[in-house]
């Protein structure tokens, strides 16, 4: 199943996609797709619900794609999680996860404005691979109890303000907080039609130019690793968002740093879990 949101800013429906191509209205069945909806069991719920054939279609003209989590308790990343993109970045192969934490509130749809902040310029694009967590997770054992607490995967633009990032402060939050820095969507793809999260490409073109193309099997820590590691810092919370890190290809590492600029647009795409595209105007 695909889980996604469908209207206008804050005021989403919670709908369900199908393998045929249909939309069905979960609004008689959940208030919203959020952390309360994984938590009682909500996937399960609307799965028998599409088994017995009680829902209705939903007519999705004009309707703008929504994100399809409302409003993450956290967003967590993963920094520096391929090999190349360290790389490219000029940065060491880092012995344990990098983590960071990224604020909720820059979660938007997958193709709504994303804005350049006021005094930007080094605004990047990020293709990542984003993890929807379904159940608590505390102190798990090992990576081996990661896929019991996965409710599915989404595609994840971690956009990046490089300078506010690296250069104003000697923590990572600023550069990476700033309004509409996270798009995500369009839907989250159940973890059943996911059998290997490490077997997924990512692409992203900025201007119709391909900039990244890379595969999570590249990742130096796989998505269960993660979920376990967390897990020992901190409780992850049905609905909270993992953000798994990012290919090569940035703009911060290619030739001439092509940063981007109001006007710009960034499409970008994981096997299985559809495309996005933004189109970048200043704030």
């Amino acid at each position: 199943m695909k889980l996604m949101r469908l209207g206008a800013p804050g005021a989403e429906r919670p709908a369900v996609l199908t393998d045929d191509g249909r939309t069905y209205d979960l609004t008689g069945r959940t208030g919203d797709i959020d952390g309360s909806f994984l938590a009682s069991d909500g996937v399960e719920r609307v799965a028998a619900a599409l088994q017995a054939g009680s829902l209705p279609v939903l007519d999705t003209t004009g309707l703008r794609i929504g994100a399809p989590i409302a409003r993450p308790g956290k967003v967590v990343c993963i920094g520096l999680n391929y090999r190349d993109h360290a790389e490219e970045t000029g940065a060491a192969i880092p012995p344990r996860p990098v983590v960071f934490m990224k604020d909720p509130g820059t979660v938007v749809g997958p193709n709504d404005t994303v804005l350049v902040p006021r005094g930007s310029e080094k605004t990047d694009w990020e293709v990542e691979l984003a993890v929807v967590i379904g159940r608590r997770a505390r102190y798990l054992d090992g990576p081996t109890d990661a896929a019991g607490v996965i409710a599915g995967f989404a595609i994840s633009n971690d956009v990046s303000e490089r300078a506010f990032q690296l250069e104003q402060s000697p923590q990572w939050d600023l550069g990476k907080s700033c309004e509409t820095f996270n798009p995500l969507g369009p839907w989250v793809v159940t973890a059943d039609e996911i059998p290997d999260p490490q077997a997924l490409g990512l692409r992203l073109n900025v201007n119709g130019v391909p900039r990244q193309d890379g595969t999570t099997k590249n990742m130096i820590f796989p998505v269960a690793h993660i979920i376990w590691y967390l897990s020992q810092y901190m409780v992850l919370e049905p609905g909270d968002v993992i953000n798994t890190g990012t290919p090569a290809g940035v703009a911060l590492g290619l030739p001439g740093t092509p940063y981007l600029r109001a006007g710009d647009t960034v499409e970008l795409g994981i096997d299985g879990l559809g495309s996005q595209r933004q189109t970048f105007q200043n704030a």
